[in-house]
This record gives C-alpha cells, sequence and structure tokens, in this order.
C-alpha cells in the first residue's frame, strides 16, 4: 500500500447573500452620482467666482460657455433620471406594488431615539432595523426635496424670460440664491451623513453589487432577516465588537 494519501478536493463555501437593490435602482445610483458631481463641479466655480481656481475655469468667454453647457446637460440627464424615477413609482403605485419601506413612520423616531440613548450609552443594546433605517430614510428624503428645489430653481434660472411672463421678476435672484445655496448644503450633507455612514463607518457596496451577506442582513437588517428566513438572528456575544 502506497504510503500516500489522496487528497480529497473539498466543496467551496459560498457565503450567503440576499438581493438589496435591483439593476435599474443600482443604475439610477451611478447615474445620479456622476451627474451630481458633475453638476458640483461646474456649479461650485460659478459661483465662487472670486477663488483662483474659479478664475482659471472661467478665464476666457469660451470657458464660461464650456462650463454651462456641460452644467446644463447634466442637469437635463438629472431631470430625465428624476421624471424616470418619479414615473416608475407611479406604475408601481397603479399595480399596487410599491414597497412602503421609505416612508417614514413614528418607528423611525423611536428608532431614532434609541440610537442615541445607545450612543449616550443609557441603552446596551441597538435598536433592531427592516430594509431601511431612518438613517437611509433621512438621505433618501433630503435628496429628493433637494433635487425638487435644485431643479426648479435651476429652470428659472436658465429660462428667466419664459418664468417672468407669469411670476414677478423678484423669482430670478431668488432662485439663484435658493439653487446655490441648497447645492452646496445638499453637498455638506451627502459627504457627511451619506459619504459617512454607507463608505466609511462600514463598507457597504450593496448599490455597486446589488447584494447583502448574510451577516450584513443579520447586523444592519435585523427585522429584514427574520422576516425572509424566519429565523431570528443570533446575538451577539458580549465580547463581540459592536
Amino acid at each position: 500500500m502506497s504510503g500516500k494519501t489522496k487528497k480529497t478536493l473539498q466543496p467551496v463555501q459560498h457565503e450567503r447573500t440576499f438581493p438589496r437593490f435591483t439593476v435599474a435602482q443600482r443604475w439610477e445610483h451611478i447615474i445620479l452620482m456622476l451627474s451630481g458631481l458633475v453638476l458640483l463641479l461646474t456649479g461650485l466655480p460659478q459661483k465662487y467666482r472670486e477663488l483662483e481656481i474659479s478664475q482659471d475655469l472661467l478665464s476666457t468667454p469660451e470657458r464660461v460657455e464650456l462650463i454651462r453647457q456641460i452644467h446644463h446637460i447634466s442637469a437635463v440627464v438629472l431631470a430625465l433620471l428624476a421624471v424616470y424615477h418619479l414615473g416608475r413609482i407611479v406604475y408601481l403605485m397603479a399595480k399596487r406594488r410599491l414597497p412602503g419601506d421609505l416612508l417614514p413612520t413614528w418607528q423611525d423616531v423611536r428608532d431614532a431615539g434609541h440610537m442615541l440613548q445607545y450612543l449616550l450609552f443609557l441603552r446596551s443594546d441597538k435598536p433592531k432595523f427592516g430594509r431601511y433605517n431612518f438613517e437611509q430614510k433621512v438621505t433618501y428624503w433630503v435628496v429628493f426635496f433637494s433635487l425638487l428645489i435644485m431643479g426648479l430653481s435651476g429652470f428659472i434660472i436658465w429660462f428667466p424670460v419664459f418664468f417672468t411672463n407669469f411670476l414677478p421678476g423678484g423669482v430670478v435672484p431668488a432662485a439663484k440664491l435658493a439653487h446655490s445655496t441648497e447645492a452646496v448644503v445638499a453637498a455638506i450633507f451627502v459627504i457627511v451623513w451619506h459619504v459617512y455612514h454607507v463608505h466609511i463607518e462600514r463598507t457597504n457596496l450593496s448599490m455597486f453589487t446589488g447584494r447583502v451577506s448574510e451577516e450584513e442582513m443579520r447586523t444592519f437588517h435585523e427585522k429584514e432577516y427574520e422576516r425572509l428566513t424566519g429565523q431570528s438572528a443570533p446575538k451577539a456575544s458580549p465580547g463581540a465588537k459592536k
């Protein structure tokens, strides 16, 4: 008998994952991210013209016109994306298939209070979340209303003659102020709130991959995990990292 032992191939264990976002939702996010970034990079130099970098970008009339054209094209892309998103919502409502996961509820207020107590060491347990937690709902609705304000004010700035035919002339400077201010506020919010909670606090690539791991579901979407599997998520041990 040979002294050599045969190696048996062990089956590859694949980590269980759960669907999070559809392909359409992921493309929406990518287009929103790219068009928003272009709008920010072409809009801020026009607002802060006194900065040296802005003066370099806008040093000639041709450059000013190019920056404006890029800004307008990105605005149209974002507007079309918004129309698609709203159209999809209306379609799902008509089919009675619109999930209510993103609608704010009193439970979100209770969860926010619960989380605040946890952060202040007044409670030892975190709140249990479903498909979307209160932080994600805040992100969605802040972006929604920011795009609404910037979209309406942006088209007033773009077509001032048309809008002043039936609106008072003061609406144009008011739109300029609202547009630029909301853009800065939205940019700060996205960078500080959304990027921190989604990409810095923990690495979450589900908007690009479309799926989340079982561990992430158990940890951050415990109610959703229990709904999908019919199993209770195991409790973390006292020494486990929170």
